[in-house]
C-alpha cells in the first residue's frame, strides 16, 4: 500500500470512529400502541433525527422496556433515557404535578392544558420533586376532559352512580366518590379486561384512549358532559442522559419541543376528535347528557373539598401546596 492510499484508509477509519462516537440513541418507554397520546414523542424523534442528520435518534418502545406504572422508576435508575407516565399512576412519587389532576379546574382547551402544564413544570418545587427520580420534565401530553364509557343500564342521573365500580384515577376518582361511585385506579392496558369481566362497570378516559384500548367495543353508553377533569401525563428524560448530550444534540432536542406539541394538538383535534362522534354513532353507543343543575351540584360537591385536601396534604409534605394551586387557578383565569 502506498503512503497516500494508507493515509486515506487511516482517515476513513478515524472518520468512521468519530461518527460512531458522536452517534446517540435514546431508548424511550411508552405503552399501548402509537396513537394521538404519543404523537408528540413520535414527532420529536423525527425532528431530532432530521436536525442532527441521524446522529441523535430515539428507539421508541411500546411496552417493551417497562410497565407503564414503572416508567418513572426506570428513569430514576437510567434503564432508559426518556419515558411517558401519568401522575395519577403513582401520586406519592410525583405529588407536585397532581395539582393538574384536581377535578373541575376549568381548563377547556388542549392549548390551555399545554400552557398551564408547562408553567407548572417550570416551578422550582416541581423541578425539585421530579429531580428525586433523576427526571427532568420535558413536555406534557395535553388531554381533553375525561368522560365515561360504561356497560349495562346507562345512568340517567348522577345519583345512579351510587355503588358503581368505575376506573378513575387521581382527582377524577376523588370527584366520583362524591356521587357515591367506587373508583379504582388501574393502568390503561388493564381496563378492557376489567370492563369485560365486570370488575368495573365504567371507565374514564379521553376519547383517544377509549378508541385505543377498546372500551367502545363493549361499552353501551357514554357521558357527554360529566367533564370532571383530566390526567396529567408528562414526558420526562433522565437528568444524567440530558446532561451528557452535546450542545448540538441538546439544542436539537429542546428546540423541537414546541413543534412536537403543535403537531400533537393538531393531530388530536383534527384526527381523534373528528372521528369520535361518528364512532359513537357507528357503535350505537347511547350518549348520556346530564342537566346543568346536576353538573353544577357535582362541581360544588367535588371541587373545593378536593382542592383543600390536596393543599393540606402537600403542605404537610413540605411542598408549597397553596402556591401551586393558586398558580394553576390564576393561569386558568388567563384563558
Amino acid at each position: 500500500m502506498n503512503k497516500y492510499l494508507g493515509r486515506v484508509v487511516v482517515g476513513l477509519v478515524v472518520s468512521s470512529f468519530a461518527s460512531q462516537a458522536f452517534a446517540t440513541e435514546w431508548n424511550v418507554s411508552v405503552w399501548g400502541k402509537r396513537r394521538a397520546f404519543t404523537e408528540h414523542v413520535e414527532k420529536l424523534a423525527e425532528l431530532v433525527s432530521e436536525k442532527t442528520n441521524g446522529e441523535f435518534t430515539f428507539n421508541i418502545s411500546y411496552g417493551g422496556l417497562s410497565n407503564n406504572r414503572e416508567n418513572l422508576d426506570g428513569i430514576s435508575i437510567g434503564a432508559f433515557e426518556m419515558a411517558q407516565f401519568c401522575a395519577g399512576y403513582h401520586r406519592d412519587k410525583n405529588p407536585s404535578i397532581t395539582v393538574l389532576e384536581l377535578p373541575f379546574l376549568g381548563v377547556e382547551t388542549l392549548e390551555d392544558e399545554r400552557r398551564i402544564s408547562q408553567a407548572i413544570y417550570e416551578h422550582p418545587a416541581v423541578i425539585e420533586d421530579l429531580a428525586r427520580w433523576n427526571a427532568v420534565l420535558l413536555m406534557p401530553s395535553p388531554l381533553p376532559q375525561y368522560n365515561f364509557v360504561g356497560v349495562g343500564e346507562a345512568p340517567e342521573t348522577l345519583a345512579e352512580f351510587e355503588g358503581l365500580s368505575v376506573r378513575a384515577t387521581g382527582g377524577i376518582g376523588a370527584a366520583m366518590e362524591t356521587v357515591g361511585a367506587v373508583p379504582t385506579s388501574m393502568s390503561a392496558t388493564e381496563v378492557r379486561q376489567a370492563l369485560d369481566s365486570g370488575v368495573v362497570k365504567a371507565v374514564s378516559f379521553a376519547p383517544h384512549a377509549h378508541m385505543s384500548f377498546g372500551t367502545v367495543e363493549s361499552g353501551t353508553w357514554w357521558t357527554t358532559n360529566l367533564n370532571p377533569g383530566t390526567v396529567n401525563c408528562p414526558v420526562v428524560v433522565n437528568s444524567d442522559a440530558l446532561d451528557a448530550l452535546s450542545d448540538e444534540h441538546r439544542e436539537a432536542l429542546m428546540g423541537s419541543i414546541d413543534e412536537a406539541l403543535d403537531h400533537y394538538i393538531d393531530y388530536y383535534e383534527n384526527n381523534t376528535m373528528k372521528a369520535w362522534g361518528p364512532l359513537l354513532e357507528e357503535k350505537e353507543i347511547q350518549q348520556v347528557t346530564f342537566s346543568d343543575a346536576e353538573i353544577a351540584a357535582f362541581r360544588e360537591a367535588a371541587a373545593a373539598p378536593a382542592a383543600q385536601a390536596w393543599i393540606e396534604e402537600n403542605n404537610a409534605r413540605g411542598l408549597p401546596g397553596q402556591e401551586l394551586f393558586d398558580l394553576v387557578t390564576s393561569l386558568v383565569a388567563e384563558e
